[in-house]
C-alpha cells in the first residue's frame, strides 16, 4: 500500500514537472537582474533621465534655456534656480534638462549605428574567413591605431562641428572596436551544430548570418552597447570641452561646462554641477552594464 501511495506521489510529482511551463529567457535575465541592487538603482536612473530628456518641454520651460539676464549673471543655487545661472544670466538646471536630450541622442544614436555597422562588418569577416576576412580586420587595425578622441577630433573638423558630424565621427571611432568584439564572438559560433544544421537545411549565408550567428552573439554585444553609452557621451562631452564638438548656445552638457571653465574659481558649480550629472549618468550606464553582463553569464546561472 505503500509503495502504491509512493508510486502516485512519485507520478505526479514527474507530471508536475512536465506541466511547468518554462522560464523565458528574457524573465529568467531580469529576475537575475533584480538581485543587483546597483544594476537596478541604476536602470532607474537611467528610465528617469529618458523620460526628463523625452518630456523636457513639460517638466522646465524652454524660454529659460537661452533667455538672457545681466541681473541674474552668476548667481549660485537658490529656490528660483536650481543650479544657479551661468554667465548669461541662463538658468543652469534648464540647460542640463534639455541638454539630455542632446547628450543622451549622441550616445544612443552612436551606439546603435556602431553596433549594426561593426556587427555586420565582424559577422561577416568571421563567417567568410579568407581573404574578405583580412581585408576587413586590416582595414579595422588601422582605425584602432588611432585614439578614438584623435580621430573623432579629426572627422569633426573636416565636416564642421555640429550634431550629426559628432555622431557621424564617434560612430567611426567607435564601429572598428565593434567589428573585432562581433567578429571574435562569431568565430566561436560558425562551427556549432545549429550552424551546421541550417547550412545542411539549405539557408543562404546572409540568412544564417542574421537568424543564426547575429542573435546567438547579442549577450556580449549588449553589454559593450549599453557601457559603450557612456563612454560616448564622456567622449563627445570632452570634444565639447575642447571647443571641436557640439557649440554653444546649444544646451549640451560638456558645452555648458566649456562656457563656465573661466568661471571655475569664482562659481565652481556651474561646473561641478554639469560634470557632476555626466558622471552619474556614465556611472549608471557603466553599472547597468556590469548588472547585465551577470545576468547574461550562464555560469554565474543559480
Amino acid at each position: 500500500m505503500e509503495m502504491l501511495n509512493f508510486s502516485k506521489k512519485q507520478s505526479g510529482d514527474i507530471e508536475s514537472v512536465l506541466n511547468r511551463k518554462p522560464e523565458s529567457r528574457m524573465h529568467e535575465i531580469w529576475s537575475r537582474m533584480m538581485r543587483d541592487k546597483s544594476s537596478m538603482i541604476s536602470f532607474g536612473f537611467i528610465c528617469i533621465l529618458l523620460f526628463i530628456a523625452v518630456f523636457a518641454n513639460l517638466l522646465v520651460d524652454e524660454n529659460l534655456v537661452t533667455a538672457q539676464s545681466v541681473v541674474d549673471r552668476i548667481q549660485g543655487p537658490s529656490l528660483a534656480h536650481w543650479f544657479g545661472t551661468d554667465l548669461y544670466g541662463r538658468d543652469i538646471f534648464a540647460r542640463i534638462v534639455y541638454g539630455s536630450r542632446v547628450s543622451l541622442s549622441i550616445g544612443v544614436i552612436t551606439v546603435i549605428i556602431s553596433t549594426i555597422v561593426g556587427g555586420l562588418l565582424g559577422a561577416v569577416a568571421a563567417y567568410f574567413g579568407g581573404k574578405l576576412d583580412d581585408i576587413i580586420m586590416r582595414i579595422t587595425d588601422v582605425f584602432l591605431a588611432i585614439p578614438e578622441q584623435l580621430l573623432a577630433m579629426c572627422v569633426v573638423a573636416a565636416m564642421g562641428a555640429t550634431p550629426a558630424s559628432v555622431i557621424g565621427a564617434l560612430s567611426i571611432a567607435v564601429i572598428p572596436n565593434r567589428t573585432r568584439l562581433v567578429r571574435s564572438t562569431v568565430l566561436g559560433i560558425v562551427d556549432t551544430q545549429y550552424v551546421e544544421a541550417a547550412r545542411a537545411g539549405g539557408a543562404g549565408d546572409i540568412r544564417i548570418i542574421i537568424k543564426e550567428i547575429l542573435p546567438n552573439a547579442l549577450g556580449p554585444i549588449i553589454v559593450v552597447s549599453t557601457q559603450g553609452v557612456a563612454s560616448i557621451m564622456l567622449t563627445a562631452s570632452s570634444l565639447s570641452y575642447l571647443g571641436v564638438g557640439i557649440q554653444p548656445p546649444t544646451p549640451e552638457w560638456g558645452a555648458i561646462i566649456f562656457e563656465a571653465r573661466e568661471f571655475l574659481r569664482i562659481a565652481p558649480y556651474m561646473c561641478i554641477l554639469p560634470g557632476f550629472v555626466i558622471v552619474l549618468t556614465a556611472l549608471s550606464f557603466n553599472l547597468m552594464g556590469d548588472g547585465l553582463r551577470d545576468a547574461l553569464d550562464p555560469r554565474l546561472k543559480d
